[in-house]
């Protein structure tokens, strides 16, 4: 393994990953590899579909929240866990906190899509509504965890978190043990540093994408600035891919990602539907992203085999195709 990633700078390493796997393996799906000639052949390459839409609660954020609810000692999670999440982490960790028996408290924007919060009581949470902005998210979160006593679970600037999600690379590269880089949709860092982590862990030599939307492109500033940029505002229809690195992931990304293609909004919705149209998967406008680096706008300088992260299939239909 390289040197770089025995950096104790790095919020996780592959034996934690490892260690994740097993476990997690008792409480998550582990999910399938799909291929499709027709985007084989409109990437002009091999493409393998890590299919984490079919994760339990619809996105791999299931992997990290359960991790992360594990390792809490009895005492500790008796107390609950809490988190601040308007999409796929609330749900996550309200089913990983309901599989353990413990409460769990979800601050979400008051104008969060109804059929969200209802997946999150669907799941066992108490939701605490606030306004719709982070300053007013994390004020609320911090209440709450005074008044709980609960653990933040934050969405993916956590060590528990990232492990948790690397387990993904390490299930992707026993299906298909031979791939030359991995694509992976890239918004706070948590999924894509996991995975980071784990796969050049095991072959130092394998290429990590990350696809970011333009309207969202600050971790593509951030990487070439050398220092993390602000959050940009909130307009892409990648939704899950709105946040800004955080301190835990951006080192991974900065030192180990080996670069970041830019996608546009319209490169989103048609690769969104393509996925739709020919592989008969329903995927989010977030795992739309990657596929468009894999089969447009980042094709040409891809090796022939790749592996692309489907990362969640929780569709808002009434916004995404308004």
């Amino acid at each position: 393994m390289s040197s770089a990633l025995e950096q104790p700078a790095y919020a996780t390493s592959l034996a934690l990953v490892r260690a994740a796997q097993e476990r997690v393996a008792p409480f998550i799906h582990r999910t399938p590899v799909l291929t499709s000639a027709t985007l084989d052949r409109l990437s002009g390459r091999s493409l393998f579909f890590k299919c984490e839409i079919f994760q339990r609660t619809g996105s791999f954020k299931f992997r990290g929240a359960t991790n992360a609810v594990r390792m809490l000692d009895d005492a500790t999670a008796a107390r609950g866990v809490v988190t601040h999440s308007s999409g796929n982490h609330a749900q996550a960790l309200a089913l990983a906190a309901s599989m353990r028996g413990i409460a769990a408290h979800v601050v979400m924007p008051s104008n969060s899509a109804e059929i969200k919060k209802a997946a999150v009581r669907g799941y066992g949470a108490r939701i605490i509504e606030c306004v719709p902005t982070l300053e007013a998210r994390e004020a609320t979160a911090a209440r709450v965890l005074e008044e709980t006593g609960g653990s933040m679970i934050p969405p993916y600037n956590h060590a528990n978190v990232i492990a948790g999600q690397g387990t993904i690379a390490l299930e992707l590269l026993e299906q298909c043990a031979d791939l030359d880089a991995i694509i992976v949709p890239l918004g706070g860092g948590g999924l894509i540093s996991g995975i980071t982590i784990a796969a050049k862990g095991i072959n130092p030599k394998i290429r990590i994408i990350g696809a970011e939307p333009a309207l969202a492109g600050d971790a593509a500033l951030s990487k070439k600035s050398g220092s993390i940029q602000p959050p940009m505002e909130p307009v892409t229809i990648a939704d899950g891919l709105r946040a800004a690195l955080g301190p835990l992931t951006f080192p991974i990304v900065r030192d180990l990602v080996d670069e970041i293609a830019l996608v546009s909004e319209d490169e989103i919705r048609a690769h969104m539907r393509l996925v739709w149209e020919r592989m008969k998967i329903t995927i989010e406008p977030s795992a739309a992203v990657g596929v468009a680096v894999a089969c447009g706008c980042g094709a040409a300088a891809l090796p022939q085999r790749v592996g692309v992260i489907l990362c969640g299939g929780n569709v808002d239909m009434q916004t995404v195709l308004s």
